[in-house]
């Protein structure tokens, strides 16, 4: 077994593996406040729209697999939100607490700041998400606040947890266009 997460960009090949990841979380979980998994071609539109866009589309290989992926999307559609980008992060069942989610993390502050971002939004879904909550508190992410019951899922209410990082100089410095 492989003692550390290998993370690359996501290819084509990669799809199956990140929709059978995803439908879990979303069958399953609170994660995404998704209802219905997306499926395969539904999967691949969406990597393609993020790679398309210049933002980064990562995948983690462990012990041979793939164990999980994480992306950067735009945080909103509106011009002036244009330096800010939301992360997506998905581990497998399997991978869980095997430093899958931190690789990814790290692996993709980097390439947004590559990119030219300058904040990265993290909406979490449910407040009981500590593992979530935790991870992105240690690579930087700070606490902004909470949005109550905003979903409805498994016959439950859903909190979303909101915290921010500031990407390179963040705000200190404006953007060149």
């Amino acid at each position: 077994m492989t003692s550390r997460p290998a993370i690359r960009d996501a290819l084509v090949e990669d799809i199956p593996a990140m929709t059978a990841i995803y439908g879990l979380h979303v069958r399953q979980g609170t994660s995404s406040f998704e209802l219905t998994p997306p499926s395969e071609a539904d999967m691949a539109r969406r990597r393609e729209a993020i790679v398309a866009s210049g933002l980064p589309y990562l995948v983690a290989e462990l012990d041979g697999r793939v164990a999980g992926y994480a992306y950067a999307g735009p945080y909103r559609l509106r011009p002036a939100y244009r330096y800010t980008v939301e992360n997506s992060v998905y581990v497998a069942d399997w991978a869980q607490r095997r430093g899958v989610g931190q690789a990814l993390l790290k692996a993709l502050i980097p390439a947004c700041e590559a990119a030219g971002m300058r904040q990265m939004i993290a909406i979490i879904g449910d407040t009981g998400n500590v593992a979530s909550i935790a991870l992105h508190r240690s690579v930087g992410f700070q606490y902004v606040g909470t949005l109550k019951t905003v979903g409805y899922k498994h016959d439950r209410w859903l909190d979303v947890v909101i915290m921010q990082r500031p990407l390179g100089p963040g705000a200190a410095v404006p953007p060149t266009d």
